[in-house]
């Protein structure tokens, strides 16, 4: 009997310390808990608006044919991949970003040499060869459209005029690269931008190199070119690699410049013009979320490239 008593309050307290949770567990909560609403938030802000999209993606609906409204299954996607002129325009931002993301990486490396020097005024420079970045897209469109590439008082021409007049020239030619080499504007004006920030990646770039290493290379004997060729540009191939893909991923979803150029004119509409022109001019919401799916696409594929470069980045600097 007395053996009964004593055992029962064991048995009852069993079970409270089973659900207890664990002190590790309860600050691990702690910490996560003030990150809440922040995750939440961005969820409910970019998250529910793309699983709409592709909801969207799937259906009929255009505006202009109420009636017609209904699921499409994989009719829209098909008709972005069958359909000669959305072909176009993905060939066509294809190609211009290409371009851009090559020339600037070029120049921006031509860039990033120089200034990476010593010389006098070197912080003056680096800040004003950073400027084009930093002007908002569309007053650099504007100022490309109407200071650099007007035929009547563009800087281009009014270049060229001079030029013919010091040789006593009254015929200078006067070319319309808008209307007649559209792509060409356009790429001028990204690579005018975007070469500063290749400039910046690759600037970090150089100066991570081991300066004792270059030096010994140069005390042996070693050139310019061979330092460059053997040393510098296998140090340098994961930050153009960085550059690259991040280039990419913005210029793959480049509007201010096509819009404010050309707008889309002369074959010059690239896939976040055409689901601007799909959704609000021809009102086809399907079609237009179907492109836009496959911007999103294009760019996360772009983007885990970058992340597996970071990460190379990361573990080559912490060696």
């Amino acid at each position: 009997m007395t053996t009964n008593l004593q055992s029962a309050p064991e048995t009852t307290a069993r079970p409270a310390a089973l659900v207890r949770p664990a002190p590790g567990r309860s600050r691990a909560w702690a910490r996560r808990a003030p990150l809440l609403p922040a995750l939440i938030f961005t969820i409910v802000l970019t998250q529910l608006p793309f699983v709409g999209t592709i909801i969207v993606s799937f259906m009929n609906w255009n505006s202009l044919l109420p009636s017609e409204r209904g699921f499409a299954g994989f009719g829209n996607y098909t008709q972005v991949l069958t359909n000669a002129e959305l072909r176009s325009t993905i060939s066509f931002t294809v190609q211009l970003t290409a371009i851009v993301v090559i020339a600037s990486m070029v120049l921006g490396f031509a860039i990033a040499m120089l200034v990476n020097e010593r010389f006098l005024g070197r912080g003056i420079v680096r800040t004003l060869l950073v400027l084009p970045f930093l002007v908002v897209p569309v007053a650099g469109a504007l100022f490309w459209k109407h200071a650099i590439l007007n035929p009547s008082y563009g800087l281009i021409n009014g270049t060229l005029t001079a030029i013919w007049n010091l040789f006593g020239s009254d015929n200078p030619p006067q070319p319309d690269i808008l209307s007649t080499a559209p792509t060409l504007g356009i790429a001028l004006s990204l690579i005018w931008r975007w070469t500063p920030f290749m400039m910046l990646i690759l600037l970090a770039g150089l100066q991570s190199r081991k300066q004792d290493v270059m030096e010994a290379a140069a005390v042996d004997g070693a050139g310019h070119w061979a330092i460059f060729r053997y040393m510098t540009l296998p140090h340098m191939r994961r930050y153009l690699e960085l550059g690259g893909l991040f280039g990419s991923i913005y210029l793959v979803q480049e509007f201010d410049a096509v819009f404010m150029l050309t707008a889309g004119g002369l074959g010059t509409t690239n896939l976040p013009y055409a689901v601007y022109k799909t959704f609000y001019l021809a009102n086809d919401y399907g079609l237009a979320s179907a492109l836009g799916v496959m911007v999103v696409i294009g760019t996360i594929v772009i983007a885990l490239f970058t992340l597996r470069v970071l990460l190379s980045l990361f573990k080559e600097t912490a060696r």
